[in-house]
């Protein structure tokens, strides 16, 4: 077995693990930092939408000699607006203009055939009105509102409402982040844009709900026990499934930083960018969101309940009763480090 391997049985197995739960506090700061900064970058700077939300002009030309940075001044003077210029494997531009109307978009189409020296018949021009471009924006909107509902519907049903709640709040901590980095990079909005956040909701979604599954099996007649309290089964759960996480993640990850960083950014396919930053920043949002917000969340809810906290101090009396005895709480000896493995970081459980 791999190290890593056996890393992940240890961790299933309790022998092993990490305080997630206990150190729930600092996560919160972090992602609050986060979250802060995420906001005020689209307070300050907002988000570079793309044509298909606030309207304009494609052009496609025929193969030039032109380069892009000459094509872009071209552009430009044209048409008073700022332009997007990209080469294409054809040997060709695509000219991306905000801001046209069909009249101005004629006048410049014709200024461009003389610039770039090619004839106006085969540049191709593609107009976008804003109007298409709001409706667009607004069925994105309801199409992410809806997504919510049902997430929320299902998981209070699934499980419980403070995991909806926890796995809501976990998904907006993810979209905010993503649109704030953005808004920091300055990289441009296009509905491929909001196809990569919806996707990204999925695969945070997922990694959450296989943590609330354990820790809905692990917390099954918990109160019937006084070995440990909610917190400790929730620390196990995530443990349990911690190197799972990764290794989704990072199978997840790898084939969308190839389209990010080499796609966008070696091979200068600067449309690849528009659904891979999202995807990227999204996934990586999502299983950290699920291992260090969600279910610290729900302990953080559930443990507001009158059964819990009576449940914490049977459970905390037990182990000073049997501390003062020289016994394990269990009552199977000496005491050892079994009242002790949140302390030192490993997991409830069973015994290495």
């Amino acid at each position: 077995m791999s190290k890593l391997g056996d890393l992940g049985a240890r961790l299933y197995r309790g022998e092993v693990g990490y305080d997630f739960v206990g150190k729930r506090f600092i996560w919160y700061g972090v992602s609050i930092l986060i979250t802060i900064t995420a906001i005020a970058a689209l307070a300050v700077q907002g988000l570079n939408m793309g044509i298909e939300f606030k309207g304009g002009a494609v052009f496609t030309t025929p193969k030039t000699a032109v380069s892009v940075a000459k094509a872009t001044e071209d552009a430009e003077k044209a048409s008073g607006h700022d332009a997007i210029v990209q080469e294409l494997g054809t040997g060709g531009l695509r000219i991306q203009i905000s801001g046209l109307d069909t009249d101005t978009a004629t006048t410049v189409k014709k200024q461009l055939a003389t610039d770039l020296k090619v004839t106006e018949a085969d540049i191709n021009a593609d107009l976008v009105g804003p109007s298409w471009g709001e409706q667009i924006a607004n069925k994105a909107w309801t199409g992410l509102g809806i997504f919510m509902v049902l997430v929320v519907i299902y998981l209070a049903i699934a499980f419980e409402w403070r995991m909806a709640v926890a796995a809501l709040i976990a998904l907006i901590h993810d979209l905010t982040i993503t649109v704030g980095i953005y808004s920091l990079v300055g990289f441009e909005v296009t509905p491929g844009t909001v196809i990569g956040l919806l996707t990204i909701l999925g695969y945070s979604l997922y990694d959450t709900v296989v943590v609330f599954d354990g820790l809905k099996e692990g917390s099954k007649d918990i109160t019937k026990q006084t070995r440990f309290t909610y917190s400790e089964i929730a620390n196990r759960s995530i443990n349990g499934t911690l190197v799972r996480s990764i290794n989704t993640t990072v199978v997840a990850l790898l084939p969308v930083a190839a389209l990010l960083f080499i796609g966008g950014g070696l091979l200068d396919a600067g449309m690849l960018n528009d659904i891979s930053l999202s995807l990227f920043v999204g996934l990586a949002a999502g299983a950290y969101s699920s291992i260090f917000i969600a279910t610290p969340l729900v302990v953080d809810l559930k443990e507001r309940e009158p059964a819990m906290k009576a449940l914490k101090k049977r459970v905390l009396a037990k182990r000073a009763a049997a501390a003062a005895k020289g016994e394990s709480a269990d009552g199977e000896g000496p005491v050892g480090d079994e009242p002790q493995v949140v302390a030192q970081g490993r997991q409830p459980g069973r015994r290495p």
